[in-house]
């Protein structure tokens, strides 16, 4: 998707709106179509369906925007198009942020995404939680600055009783629900966004902790930034915190101003909202009817676009709209009623122009950046006139094409139709002249536009394995278990093969027993590596998270992954190999033995971590383990000697992780002419014998180069790990 800005700001002056637009995002005909299998007539049919169609609004900065709408509007659709998690190409439409053109990897930088699900790692606690992010996200800034504005994060978000308290899971007990909330802000926010985008920040909360994440969310808000947060049904004191509403119904825009509005809508639409009933709830009631019935939303998006009147509904409540679209609204000296009161108290003091401004509860001096002078109203009202007369069909065909327009305002003006003052209409209100915007489907902005920006990552690539190695050990410190359980595994099966195999005879059944111990421990080493697959399908969607807005590199998170787990598979290796080599009275050297299972144990881990960056959870991961764990179990060489596979299965051999480590620790064992035992015949059987009849040829550097392999198999797999992470695991639609 292209994003532009194209929006003149020198027309913004009289008839009540501010001469200067205070800025904040602005977006103009986002539709995104997706293909889908659709049953017509008993047959399955491949059709274009829209998720949003041509919506086209803003958000004003310092402002907290509200997007509503029944189940299915399109709401999470609508947040993720404007925070350019859609993939490029499939979002069509326009979007401006302060008045300059910018692209979804931009708005990436400048914006924070707070995702409904709180993906955090619960053995650290919020004060470290939030001091990593600082880490990742405030680059060169100095250490005690950082720690300054976590500990003025910690303060603002009213996180300071839960200060060293750890994030907690289903297994340990951590903070409440509302408090990991505002963890996840924090996170977010610790670089201090222009942007800040929530997917439903109060789901699964109860009511207090709801109202105390959206009123920190609103202290945000007043900091500057634009908020723009998806809601399902926010109570009436969280509606006290809300300036700017978009409600959407099928993928289409049905309301947009701010809640104190929406009565006066549902007044002009013909609908009185009933004595004692939440208007939004009811807008969104009505909303619902029309959905169910055969006139569709349809009508509705005409009616917030032009003006438009919908027909009524059979046994609807409709009331006649004559009066109120003649009679302009009293004014009133002071607050009357209870929203009202609560809305001054919000004003600025120091602001005399504030009682207008909040008219309608909502915030005029942050209206539309396209309305325009008083100049242009006689053209505008002659148009609306003009749709009137039009028949239906005309008159959709001219709203598509007046949505084109980045003057297309939702505050009609015209007091032969819809008062002043009201979010209700969309109508063209001036002439588009050329140059205004660049029109939409083009090509994306050019970096030299961008190039004033700040840099796309905020530390080197140095500097993020450094912080990501320490966040990757406090986790293994504070989860031990990790390391522990496969450390203890390899122990306790240590001891067991040194007592079963214990001092082997030098005859044919200790050649076998030899045998039989040596393929048990590749196959060990493998199947030790299976804890992985959980570990990451966890850690995945916080790296997901936390790349979506570029906090560090896919490829320093690798190293770091990597580097963390070097130590601990060393650890490992060397406890199995210092328990077994003595009692086995194995032959060769002790450092090629222990660094065949190094480099075997390394080689499977990275094989288990790609798996698990593959499959999407980890019941499928198992099962993608235990299948190639027996397809190489089957071609190491055990079974079946390298010259006798067939040629068509030959390959696998090569493929095999297995093959190498146990090729190399028979060579490391019978790499002399000392006899290892006699054949029934009464002949010595000699290390070179044995290899011979496995054909595997006895060269020292052919060794080392089965080490060399294993290591190649190792970055072979972190490198495709690397390239999953890179470009497929994305969080964005398609």
């Amino acid at each position: 998707m292209a994003y532009f800005h194209g929006h003149r700001r020198d027309a913004v002056i009289d008839i009540g709106w501010p001469t200067n637009f205070t800025g904040g995002l602005e977006f103009i005909n986002l539709t995104y179509t997706v293909t889908k299998k659709l049953k017509i007539e008993g047959k399955w049919e491949s059709q274009d369906v829209d998720l949003l169609n041509n919506i086209t609004g803003y958000a004003p900065k310092g402002s907290v925007t509200a997007v509503m709408g029944p189940s299915g509007a399109g709401k999470s659709t609508f947040l993720d198009g404007l925070a350019g998690r859609i993939a490029s190409g499939s979002l069509k439409g326009m979007v401006s942020l302060d008045g300059k053109e910018i692209s979804p990897s931009m708005i990436k930088r400048t914006s924070a995404y707070i995702m409904q699900d709180d993906r955090l790692f619960p053995m650290l606690t919020v004060y470290e939680t939030l001091m990593f992010a600082a880490d990742f996200r405030l680059g060169s800034v100095p250490t005690a600055d950082k720690r300054q504005r976590v500990e003025t994060l910690i303060e603002q978000l009213g996180l300071s009783s839960s200060r060293n308290t750890y994030i907690g899971d289903e297994g340990t007990r951590g903070v409440s629900g509302g408090e990991r909330r505002r963890v996840s802000i924090g996170v977010d926010i610790m670089h201090g966004p222009s942007l800040l985008f929530l997917d439903e920040p109060t789901s699964g909360l109860d009511s207090t902790s709801a109202h105390s994440v959206i009123e920190k969310v609103h202290d945000i808000a007043r900091a500057g930034s634009t908020v723009i947060l998806t809601i399902h049904q926010p109570s009436s004191r969280i509606q006290l915190l809300l300036d700017h509403m978009i409600i959407l119904a099928r993928g289409q825009l049905m309301y947009q101003g701010g809640p104190k509005a929406v009565g006066t809508h549902l007044g002009r639409m013909g609908r009185k909202v009933p004595k004692g009933e939440n208007s939004i709830e009811y807008l969104i009631d009505v909303i619902q009817e029309y959905d169910q019935s055969e006139l569709g939303v349809e009508v509705l998006a005409d009616f917030a676009a032009t003006g438009m009147k919908p027909p009524p509904l059979p046994g609807s409540d409709d009331i006649s709209v004559s009066a109120i679209a003649t009679t302009p609204e009293p004014r009133q000296s002071q607050p009357q009623t209870s929203y009202e009161k609560e809305l001054a108290k919000r004003l600025p003091l120091d602001d005399p122009g504030s009682a207008n401004r909040y008219k309608n509860g909502f915030d005029h001096s942050v209206r539309s950046p396209w309305n325009t002078s008083s100049r242009s109203w006689t053209a505008s009202n002659s148009g609306v006139v003009e749709l009137l007369r039009m028949t239906p069909s005309k008159q959709k065909t001219s709203r598509m094409q007046n949505t084109h327009s980045p003057s297309s305002s939702y505050y009609g003006n015209s007091k032969d139709f819809i008062p002043p003052g009201t979010p209700t209409s969309m109508n063209s209100e001036r002439t588009l002249s050329e140059g205004d915007f660049q029109p939409p489907y083009t090509t994306p902005l050019s970096s030299s536009r961008t190039s004033h920006l700040h840099p796309k990552f905020s530390n080197s690539f140095l500097s993020e394995t450094w912080v990501l190695m320490r966040r990757n050990f406090i986790n293994i410190r504070r989860t031990p278990e990790l390391f522990l359980s496969r450390l203890m595994v390899l122990t306790v099966m240590g001891f067991m093969m040194a007592t079963m195999f214990l001092k082997p005879k030098e005859d044919l059944q200790g050649i076998t027993d030899r045998l039989s111990f040596f393929i048990f421990t590749v196959c060990l080493f493998f199947f030790s590596s299976n804890d992985a697959v959980p570990a990451f399908i966890q850690e995945r969607f916080i790296f997901v998270r936390e790349t979506s807005h570029n906090a560090y590199r896919a490829s320093s998170y690798t190293i770091a992954g990597l580097i963390t787990y070097l130590p601990f598979l060393a650890l490992q290796s060397g406890a199995y190999a210092g328990i077994v080599w003595f009692p086995l009275r194995l032959r060769g050297s002790f450092l090629y033995f222990f660094i065949v299972l190094y480099a075997s144990l390394l080689s499977t881990n990275s094989f288990v971590v790609f798996v698990s960056s593959v499959v999407p959870n980890f019941i499928l991961g198992y099962a993608a383990v235990i299948a190639f764990t027996a397809l190489f179990f089957l071609f190491c060489g055990y079974f079946v000697t390298s010259n006798n596979i067939p040629p068509y299965w030959s390959w696998m051999h090569s493929f095999s992780t297995m093959t190498y480590p146990y090729e190399g620790l028979l060579m490391n064992q019978y790499q002399t002419e000392d006899p290892f035992g006699k054949d029934p015949n009464g002949v010595s059987v000699t290390g070179t014998d044995i290899l011979n009849g496995f054909n595997i040829s006895l060269e020292h550097k052919k060794m080392w180069e089965n080490v060399l392999i294993m290591l190649g198999w190792a970055v072979a797999y972190r490198l495709l790990f690397y390239i999953v992470l890179r470009f497929f695991s994305k969080n964005q639609r398609t």
